[in-house]
């Protein structure tokens, strides 16, 4: 094998999983889980060789999974040549630390893979900084001894290992003050990048469009979706946050109705507190959407797990009570007589790859935004100017024109200002 070859070559894991009776249902492992650890490793550009999930009465203080299963662990990786341990659950860092020393392996919980996955994918300013953020207070509480393993990178221009990209080595050596004063410059950035979202959504309301904001959990299809309806033309692969940096796109719906559609970072079980913190900037648009479209992907036998986790998280980022419409997306892949959940006044079943259902989506989101347009032409007398007032403040006016008798004003209305300028309806 060349040098190129073995350059080249995907890093080789063991995926590692602990249930406990005690372990909350965010903390444990299974097989579903484990599948899904597999899928993020090779997300990262990591080659699975084995897996092994072991259930024990509780964690090793020590281990986690206890010295004989740490030993079971390190000759799957020497007979499979594994460099890699992946655990599904949390490590702390003296079990991380331990674990390494045994192995002769570098081990990385399921936080770590996936802040690995987000410093890959990152691709703007704003996403850079979240990424970032995200993973300095992920290690600052592991800084002691944890990070030994970074000195293996590779000087001359190699492929870093899974886990190392992001702040990198030279950050990595300095002391915890320097760190700090690093989150801290990080967290006055994002703070402007909020400001500067306020601003933004404050025009947004003065142009009376709705922000239609695009959820689910990763690999449900919301990027295809986007791209379905708008035409957005971004990246829309078959893998685990292939979407990282938010896209937003205007849509018109009807005649009456043009929106903003905005696509989210998908979720993920287990998710690391840290990362909901540091795309927090990002993630509160969900806060101030008019809509959201909770995008669950029907053909995973998984979907009612998936669907719960991304609830938990709209709930923790305070936009439960906001209005959604959920969207039953690859129904294509699903014989009708395997959707009893679905109903069409809860939902709409879509396939965003071949364009079924989208037409019965548009109106659902019309609907939804309960909000009855109409496009009207008005007559209004120069000694009412206040309702000419109230329009440019409570209406879409379109066009503006100056008539002998008054000013005559083109524009779209809700049904509450319908009512009050029905009097000075006029021909177009």
């Amino acid at each position: 094998m060349t040098e190129n070859q073995i350059e080249s070559r995907a890093e080789r894991a063991v995926l590692v999983g602990l249930s406990c009776p005690g372990f909350t249902a965010e903390q444990d492992a299974d097989e579903r889980t484990m599948a899904e650890l597999k899928a993020l490793a090779e997300t990262a550009g990591a080659e699975a060789a084995a897996m092994t999930l072991q259930r024990r009465p509780a964690p090793d203080a020590r281990t986690f999974i206890g010295e004989g299963k740490a030993e079971e662990v390190r000759q799957l990786a020497e007979v499979n040549e594994a460099s890699l341990i992946l655990f599904d659950n949390e490590l702390s860092p003296s079990q991380m630390r331990n674990l390494e020393e045994l192995t002769k392996c570098t081990v990385l919980d399921r936080s770590a893979l996936i802040l690995d996955i987000f410093a890959q994918r990152a691709r703007t300013g704003e996403g850079k900084l979240q990424v970032e953020l995200a993973q300095y207070q992920y290690i600052l509480p592991r800084l002691a001894g944890m990070w030994t393993h970074l000195v293996r990178q590779t000087a001359g221009g190699g492929k870093s290992p899974i886990g190392t990209r992001g702040p990198g080595e030279t950050q990595l050596e300095t002391d915890r003050r320097h760190i700090r004063r690093r989150i801290d410059k990080l967290k006055e950035d994002l703070e402007q990048v909020r400001q500067v979202r306020a601003v933004q959504r404050r025009q947004r309301k003065k142009t009376e469009m709705p922000l239609v904001a695009i959820v689910g959990y990763t690999n449900a299809g919301k990027s295809t979706l986007l791209n379905a309806l708008t035409g957005a033309g971004i990246p829309a692969n078959d893998r685990l946050f292939d979407t990282l940096d938010p896209t937003t796109r205007k849509k018109r719906i009807s005649d009456t109705q043009e929106i903003l559609l905005s696509d989210t970072v998908g979720f993920i079980r287990k998710l690391p507190h840290h990362l909901v913190s540091a795309f927090k900037a990002t993630l509160e648009e969900l806060a101030y959407a008019d809509l959201l479209l909770h995008v669950v992907d029907v053909s995973d036998e998984d979907w009612e797990q998936q669907a719960e986790t991304v609830e938990k998280v709209v709930t923790q980022l305070g936009a439960q009570d906001i209005p959604r419409v959920m969207v039953y997306n690859k129904a294509d892949k699903c014989a009708p007589d395997t959707l009893p959940f679905y109903r069409p006044d809860e939902g709409v079943a879509i396939s965003a790859k071949t364009g079924e259902g989208l037409d019965a989506l548009l109106a659902a989101i019309e609907r939804a935004l309960g909000r009855g347009k109409h496009r009207v032409c008005l007559r209004i007398p120069y000694s009412d100017g206040a309702v000419l007032d109230m329009l440019h403040r409570e209406a879409q006016v379109e066009a503006v024109e100056y008539a002998a008798d008054g000013t005559v004003v083109r524009a779209v209305v809700d049904d509450k200002t319908y009512g009050r300028v029905a009097e000075y309806l006029a021909e177009e």
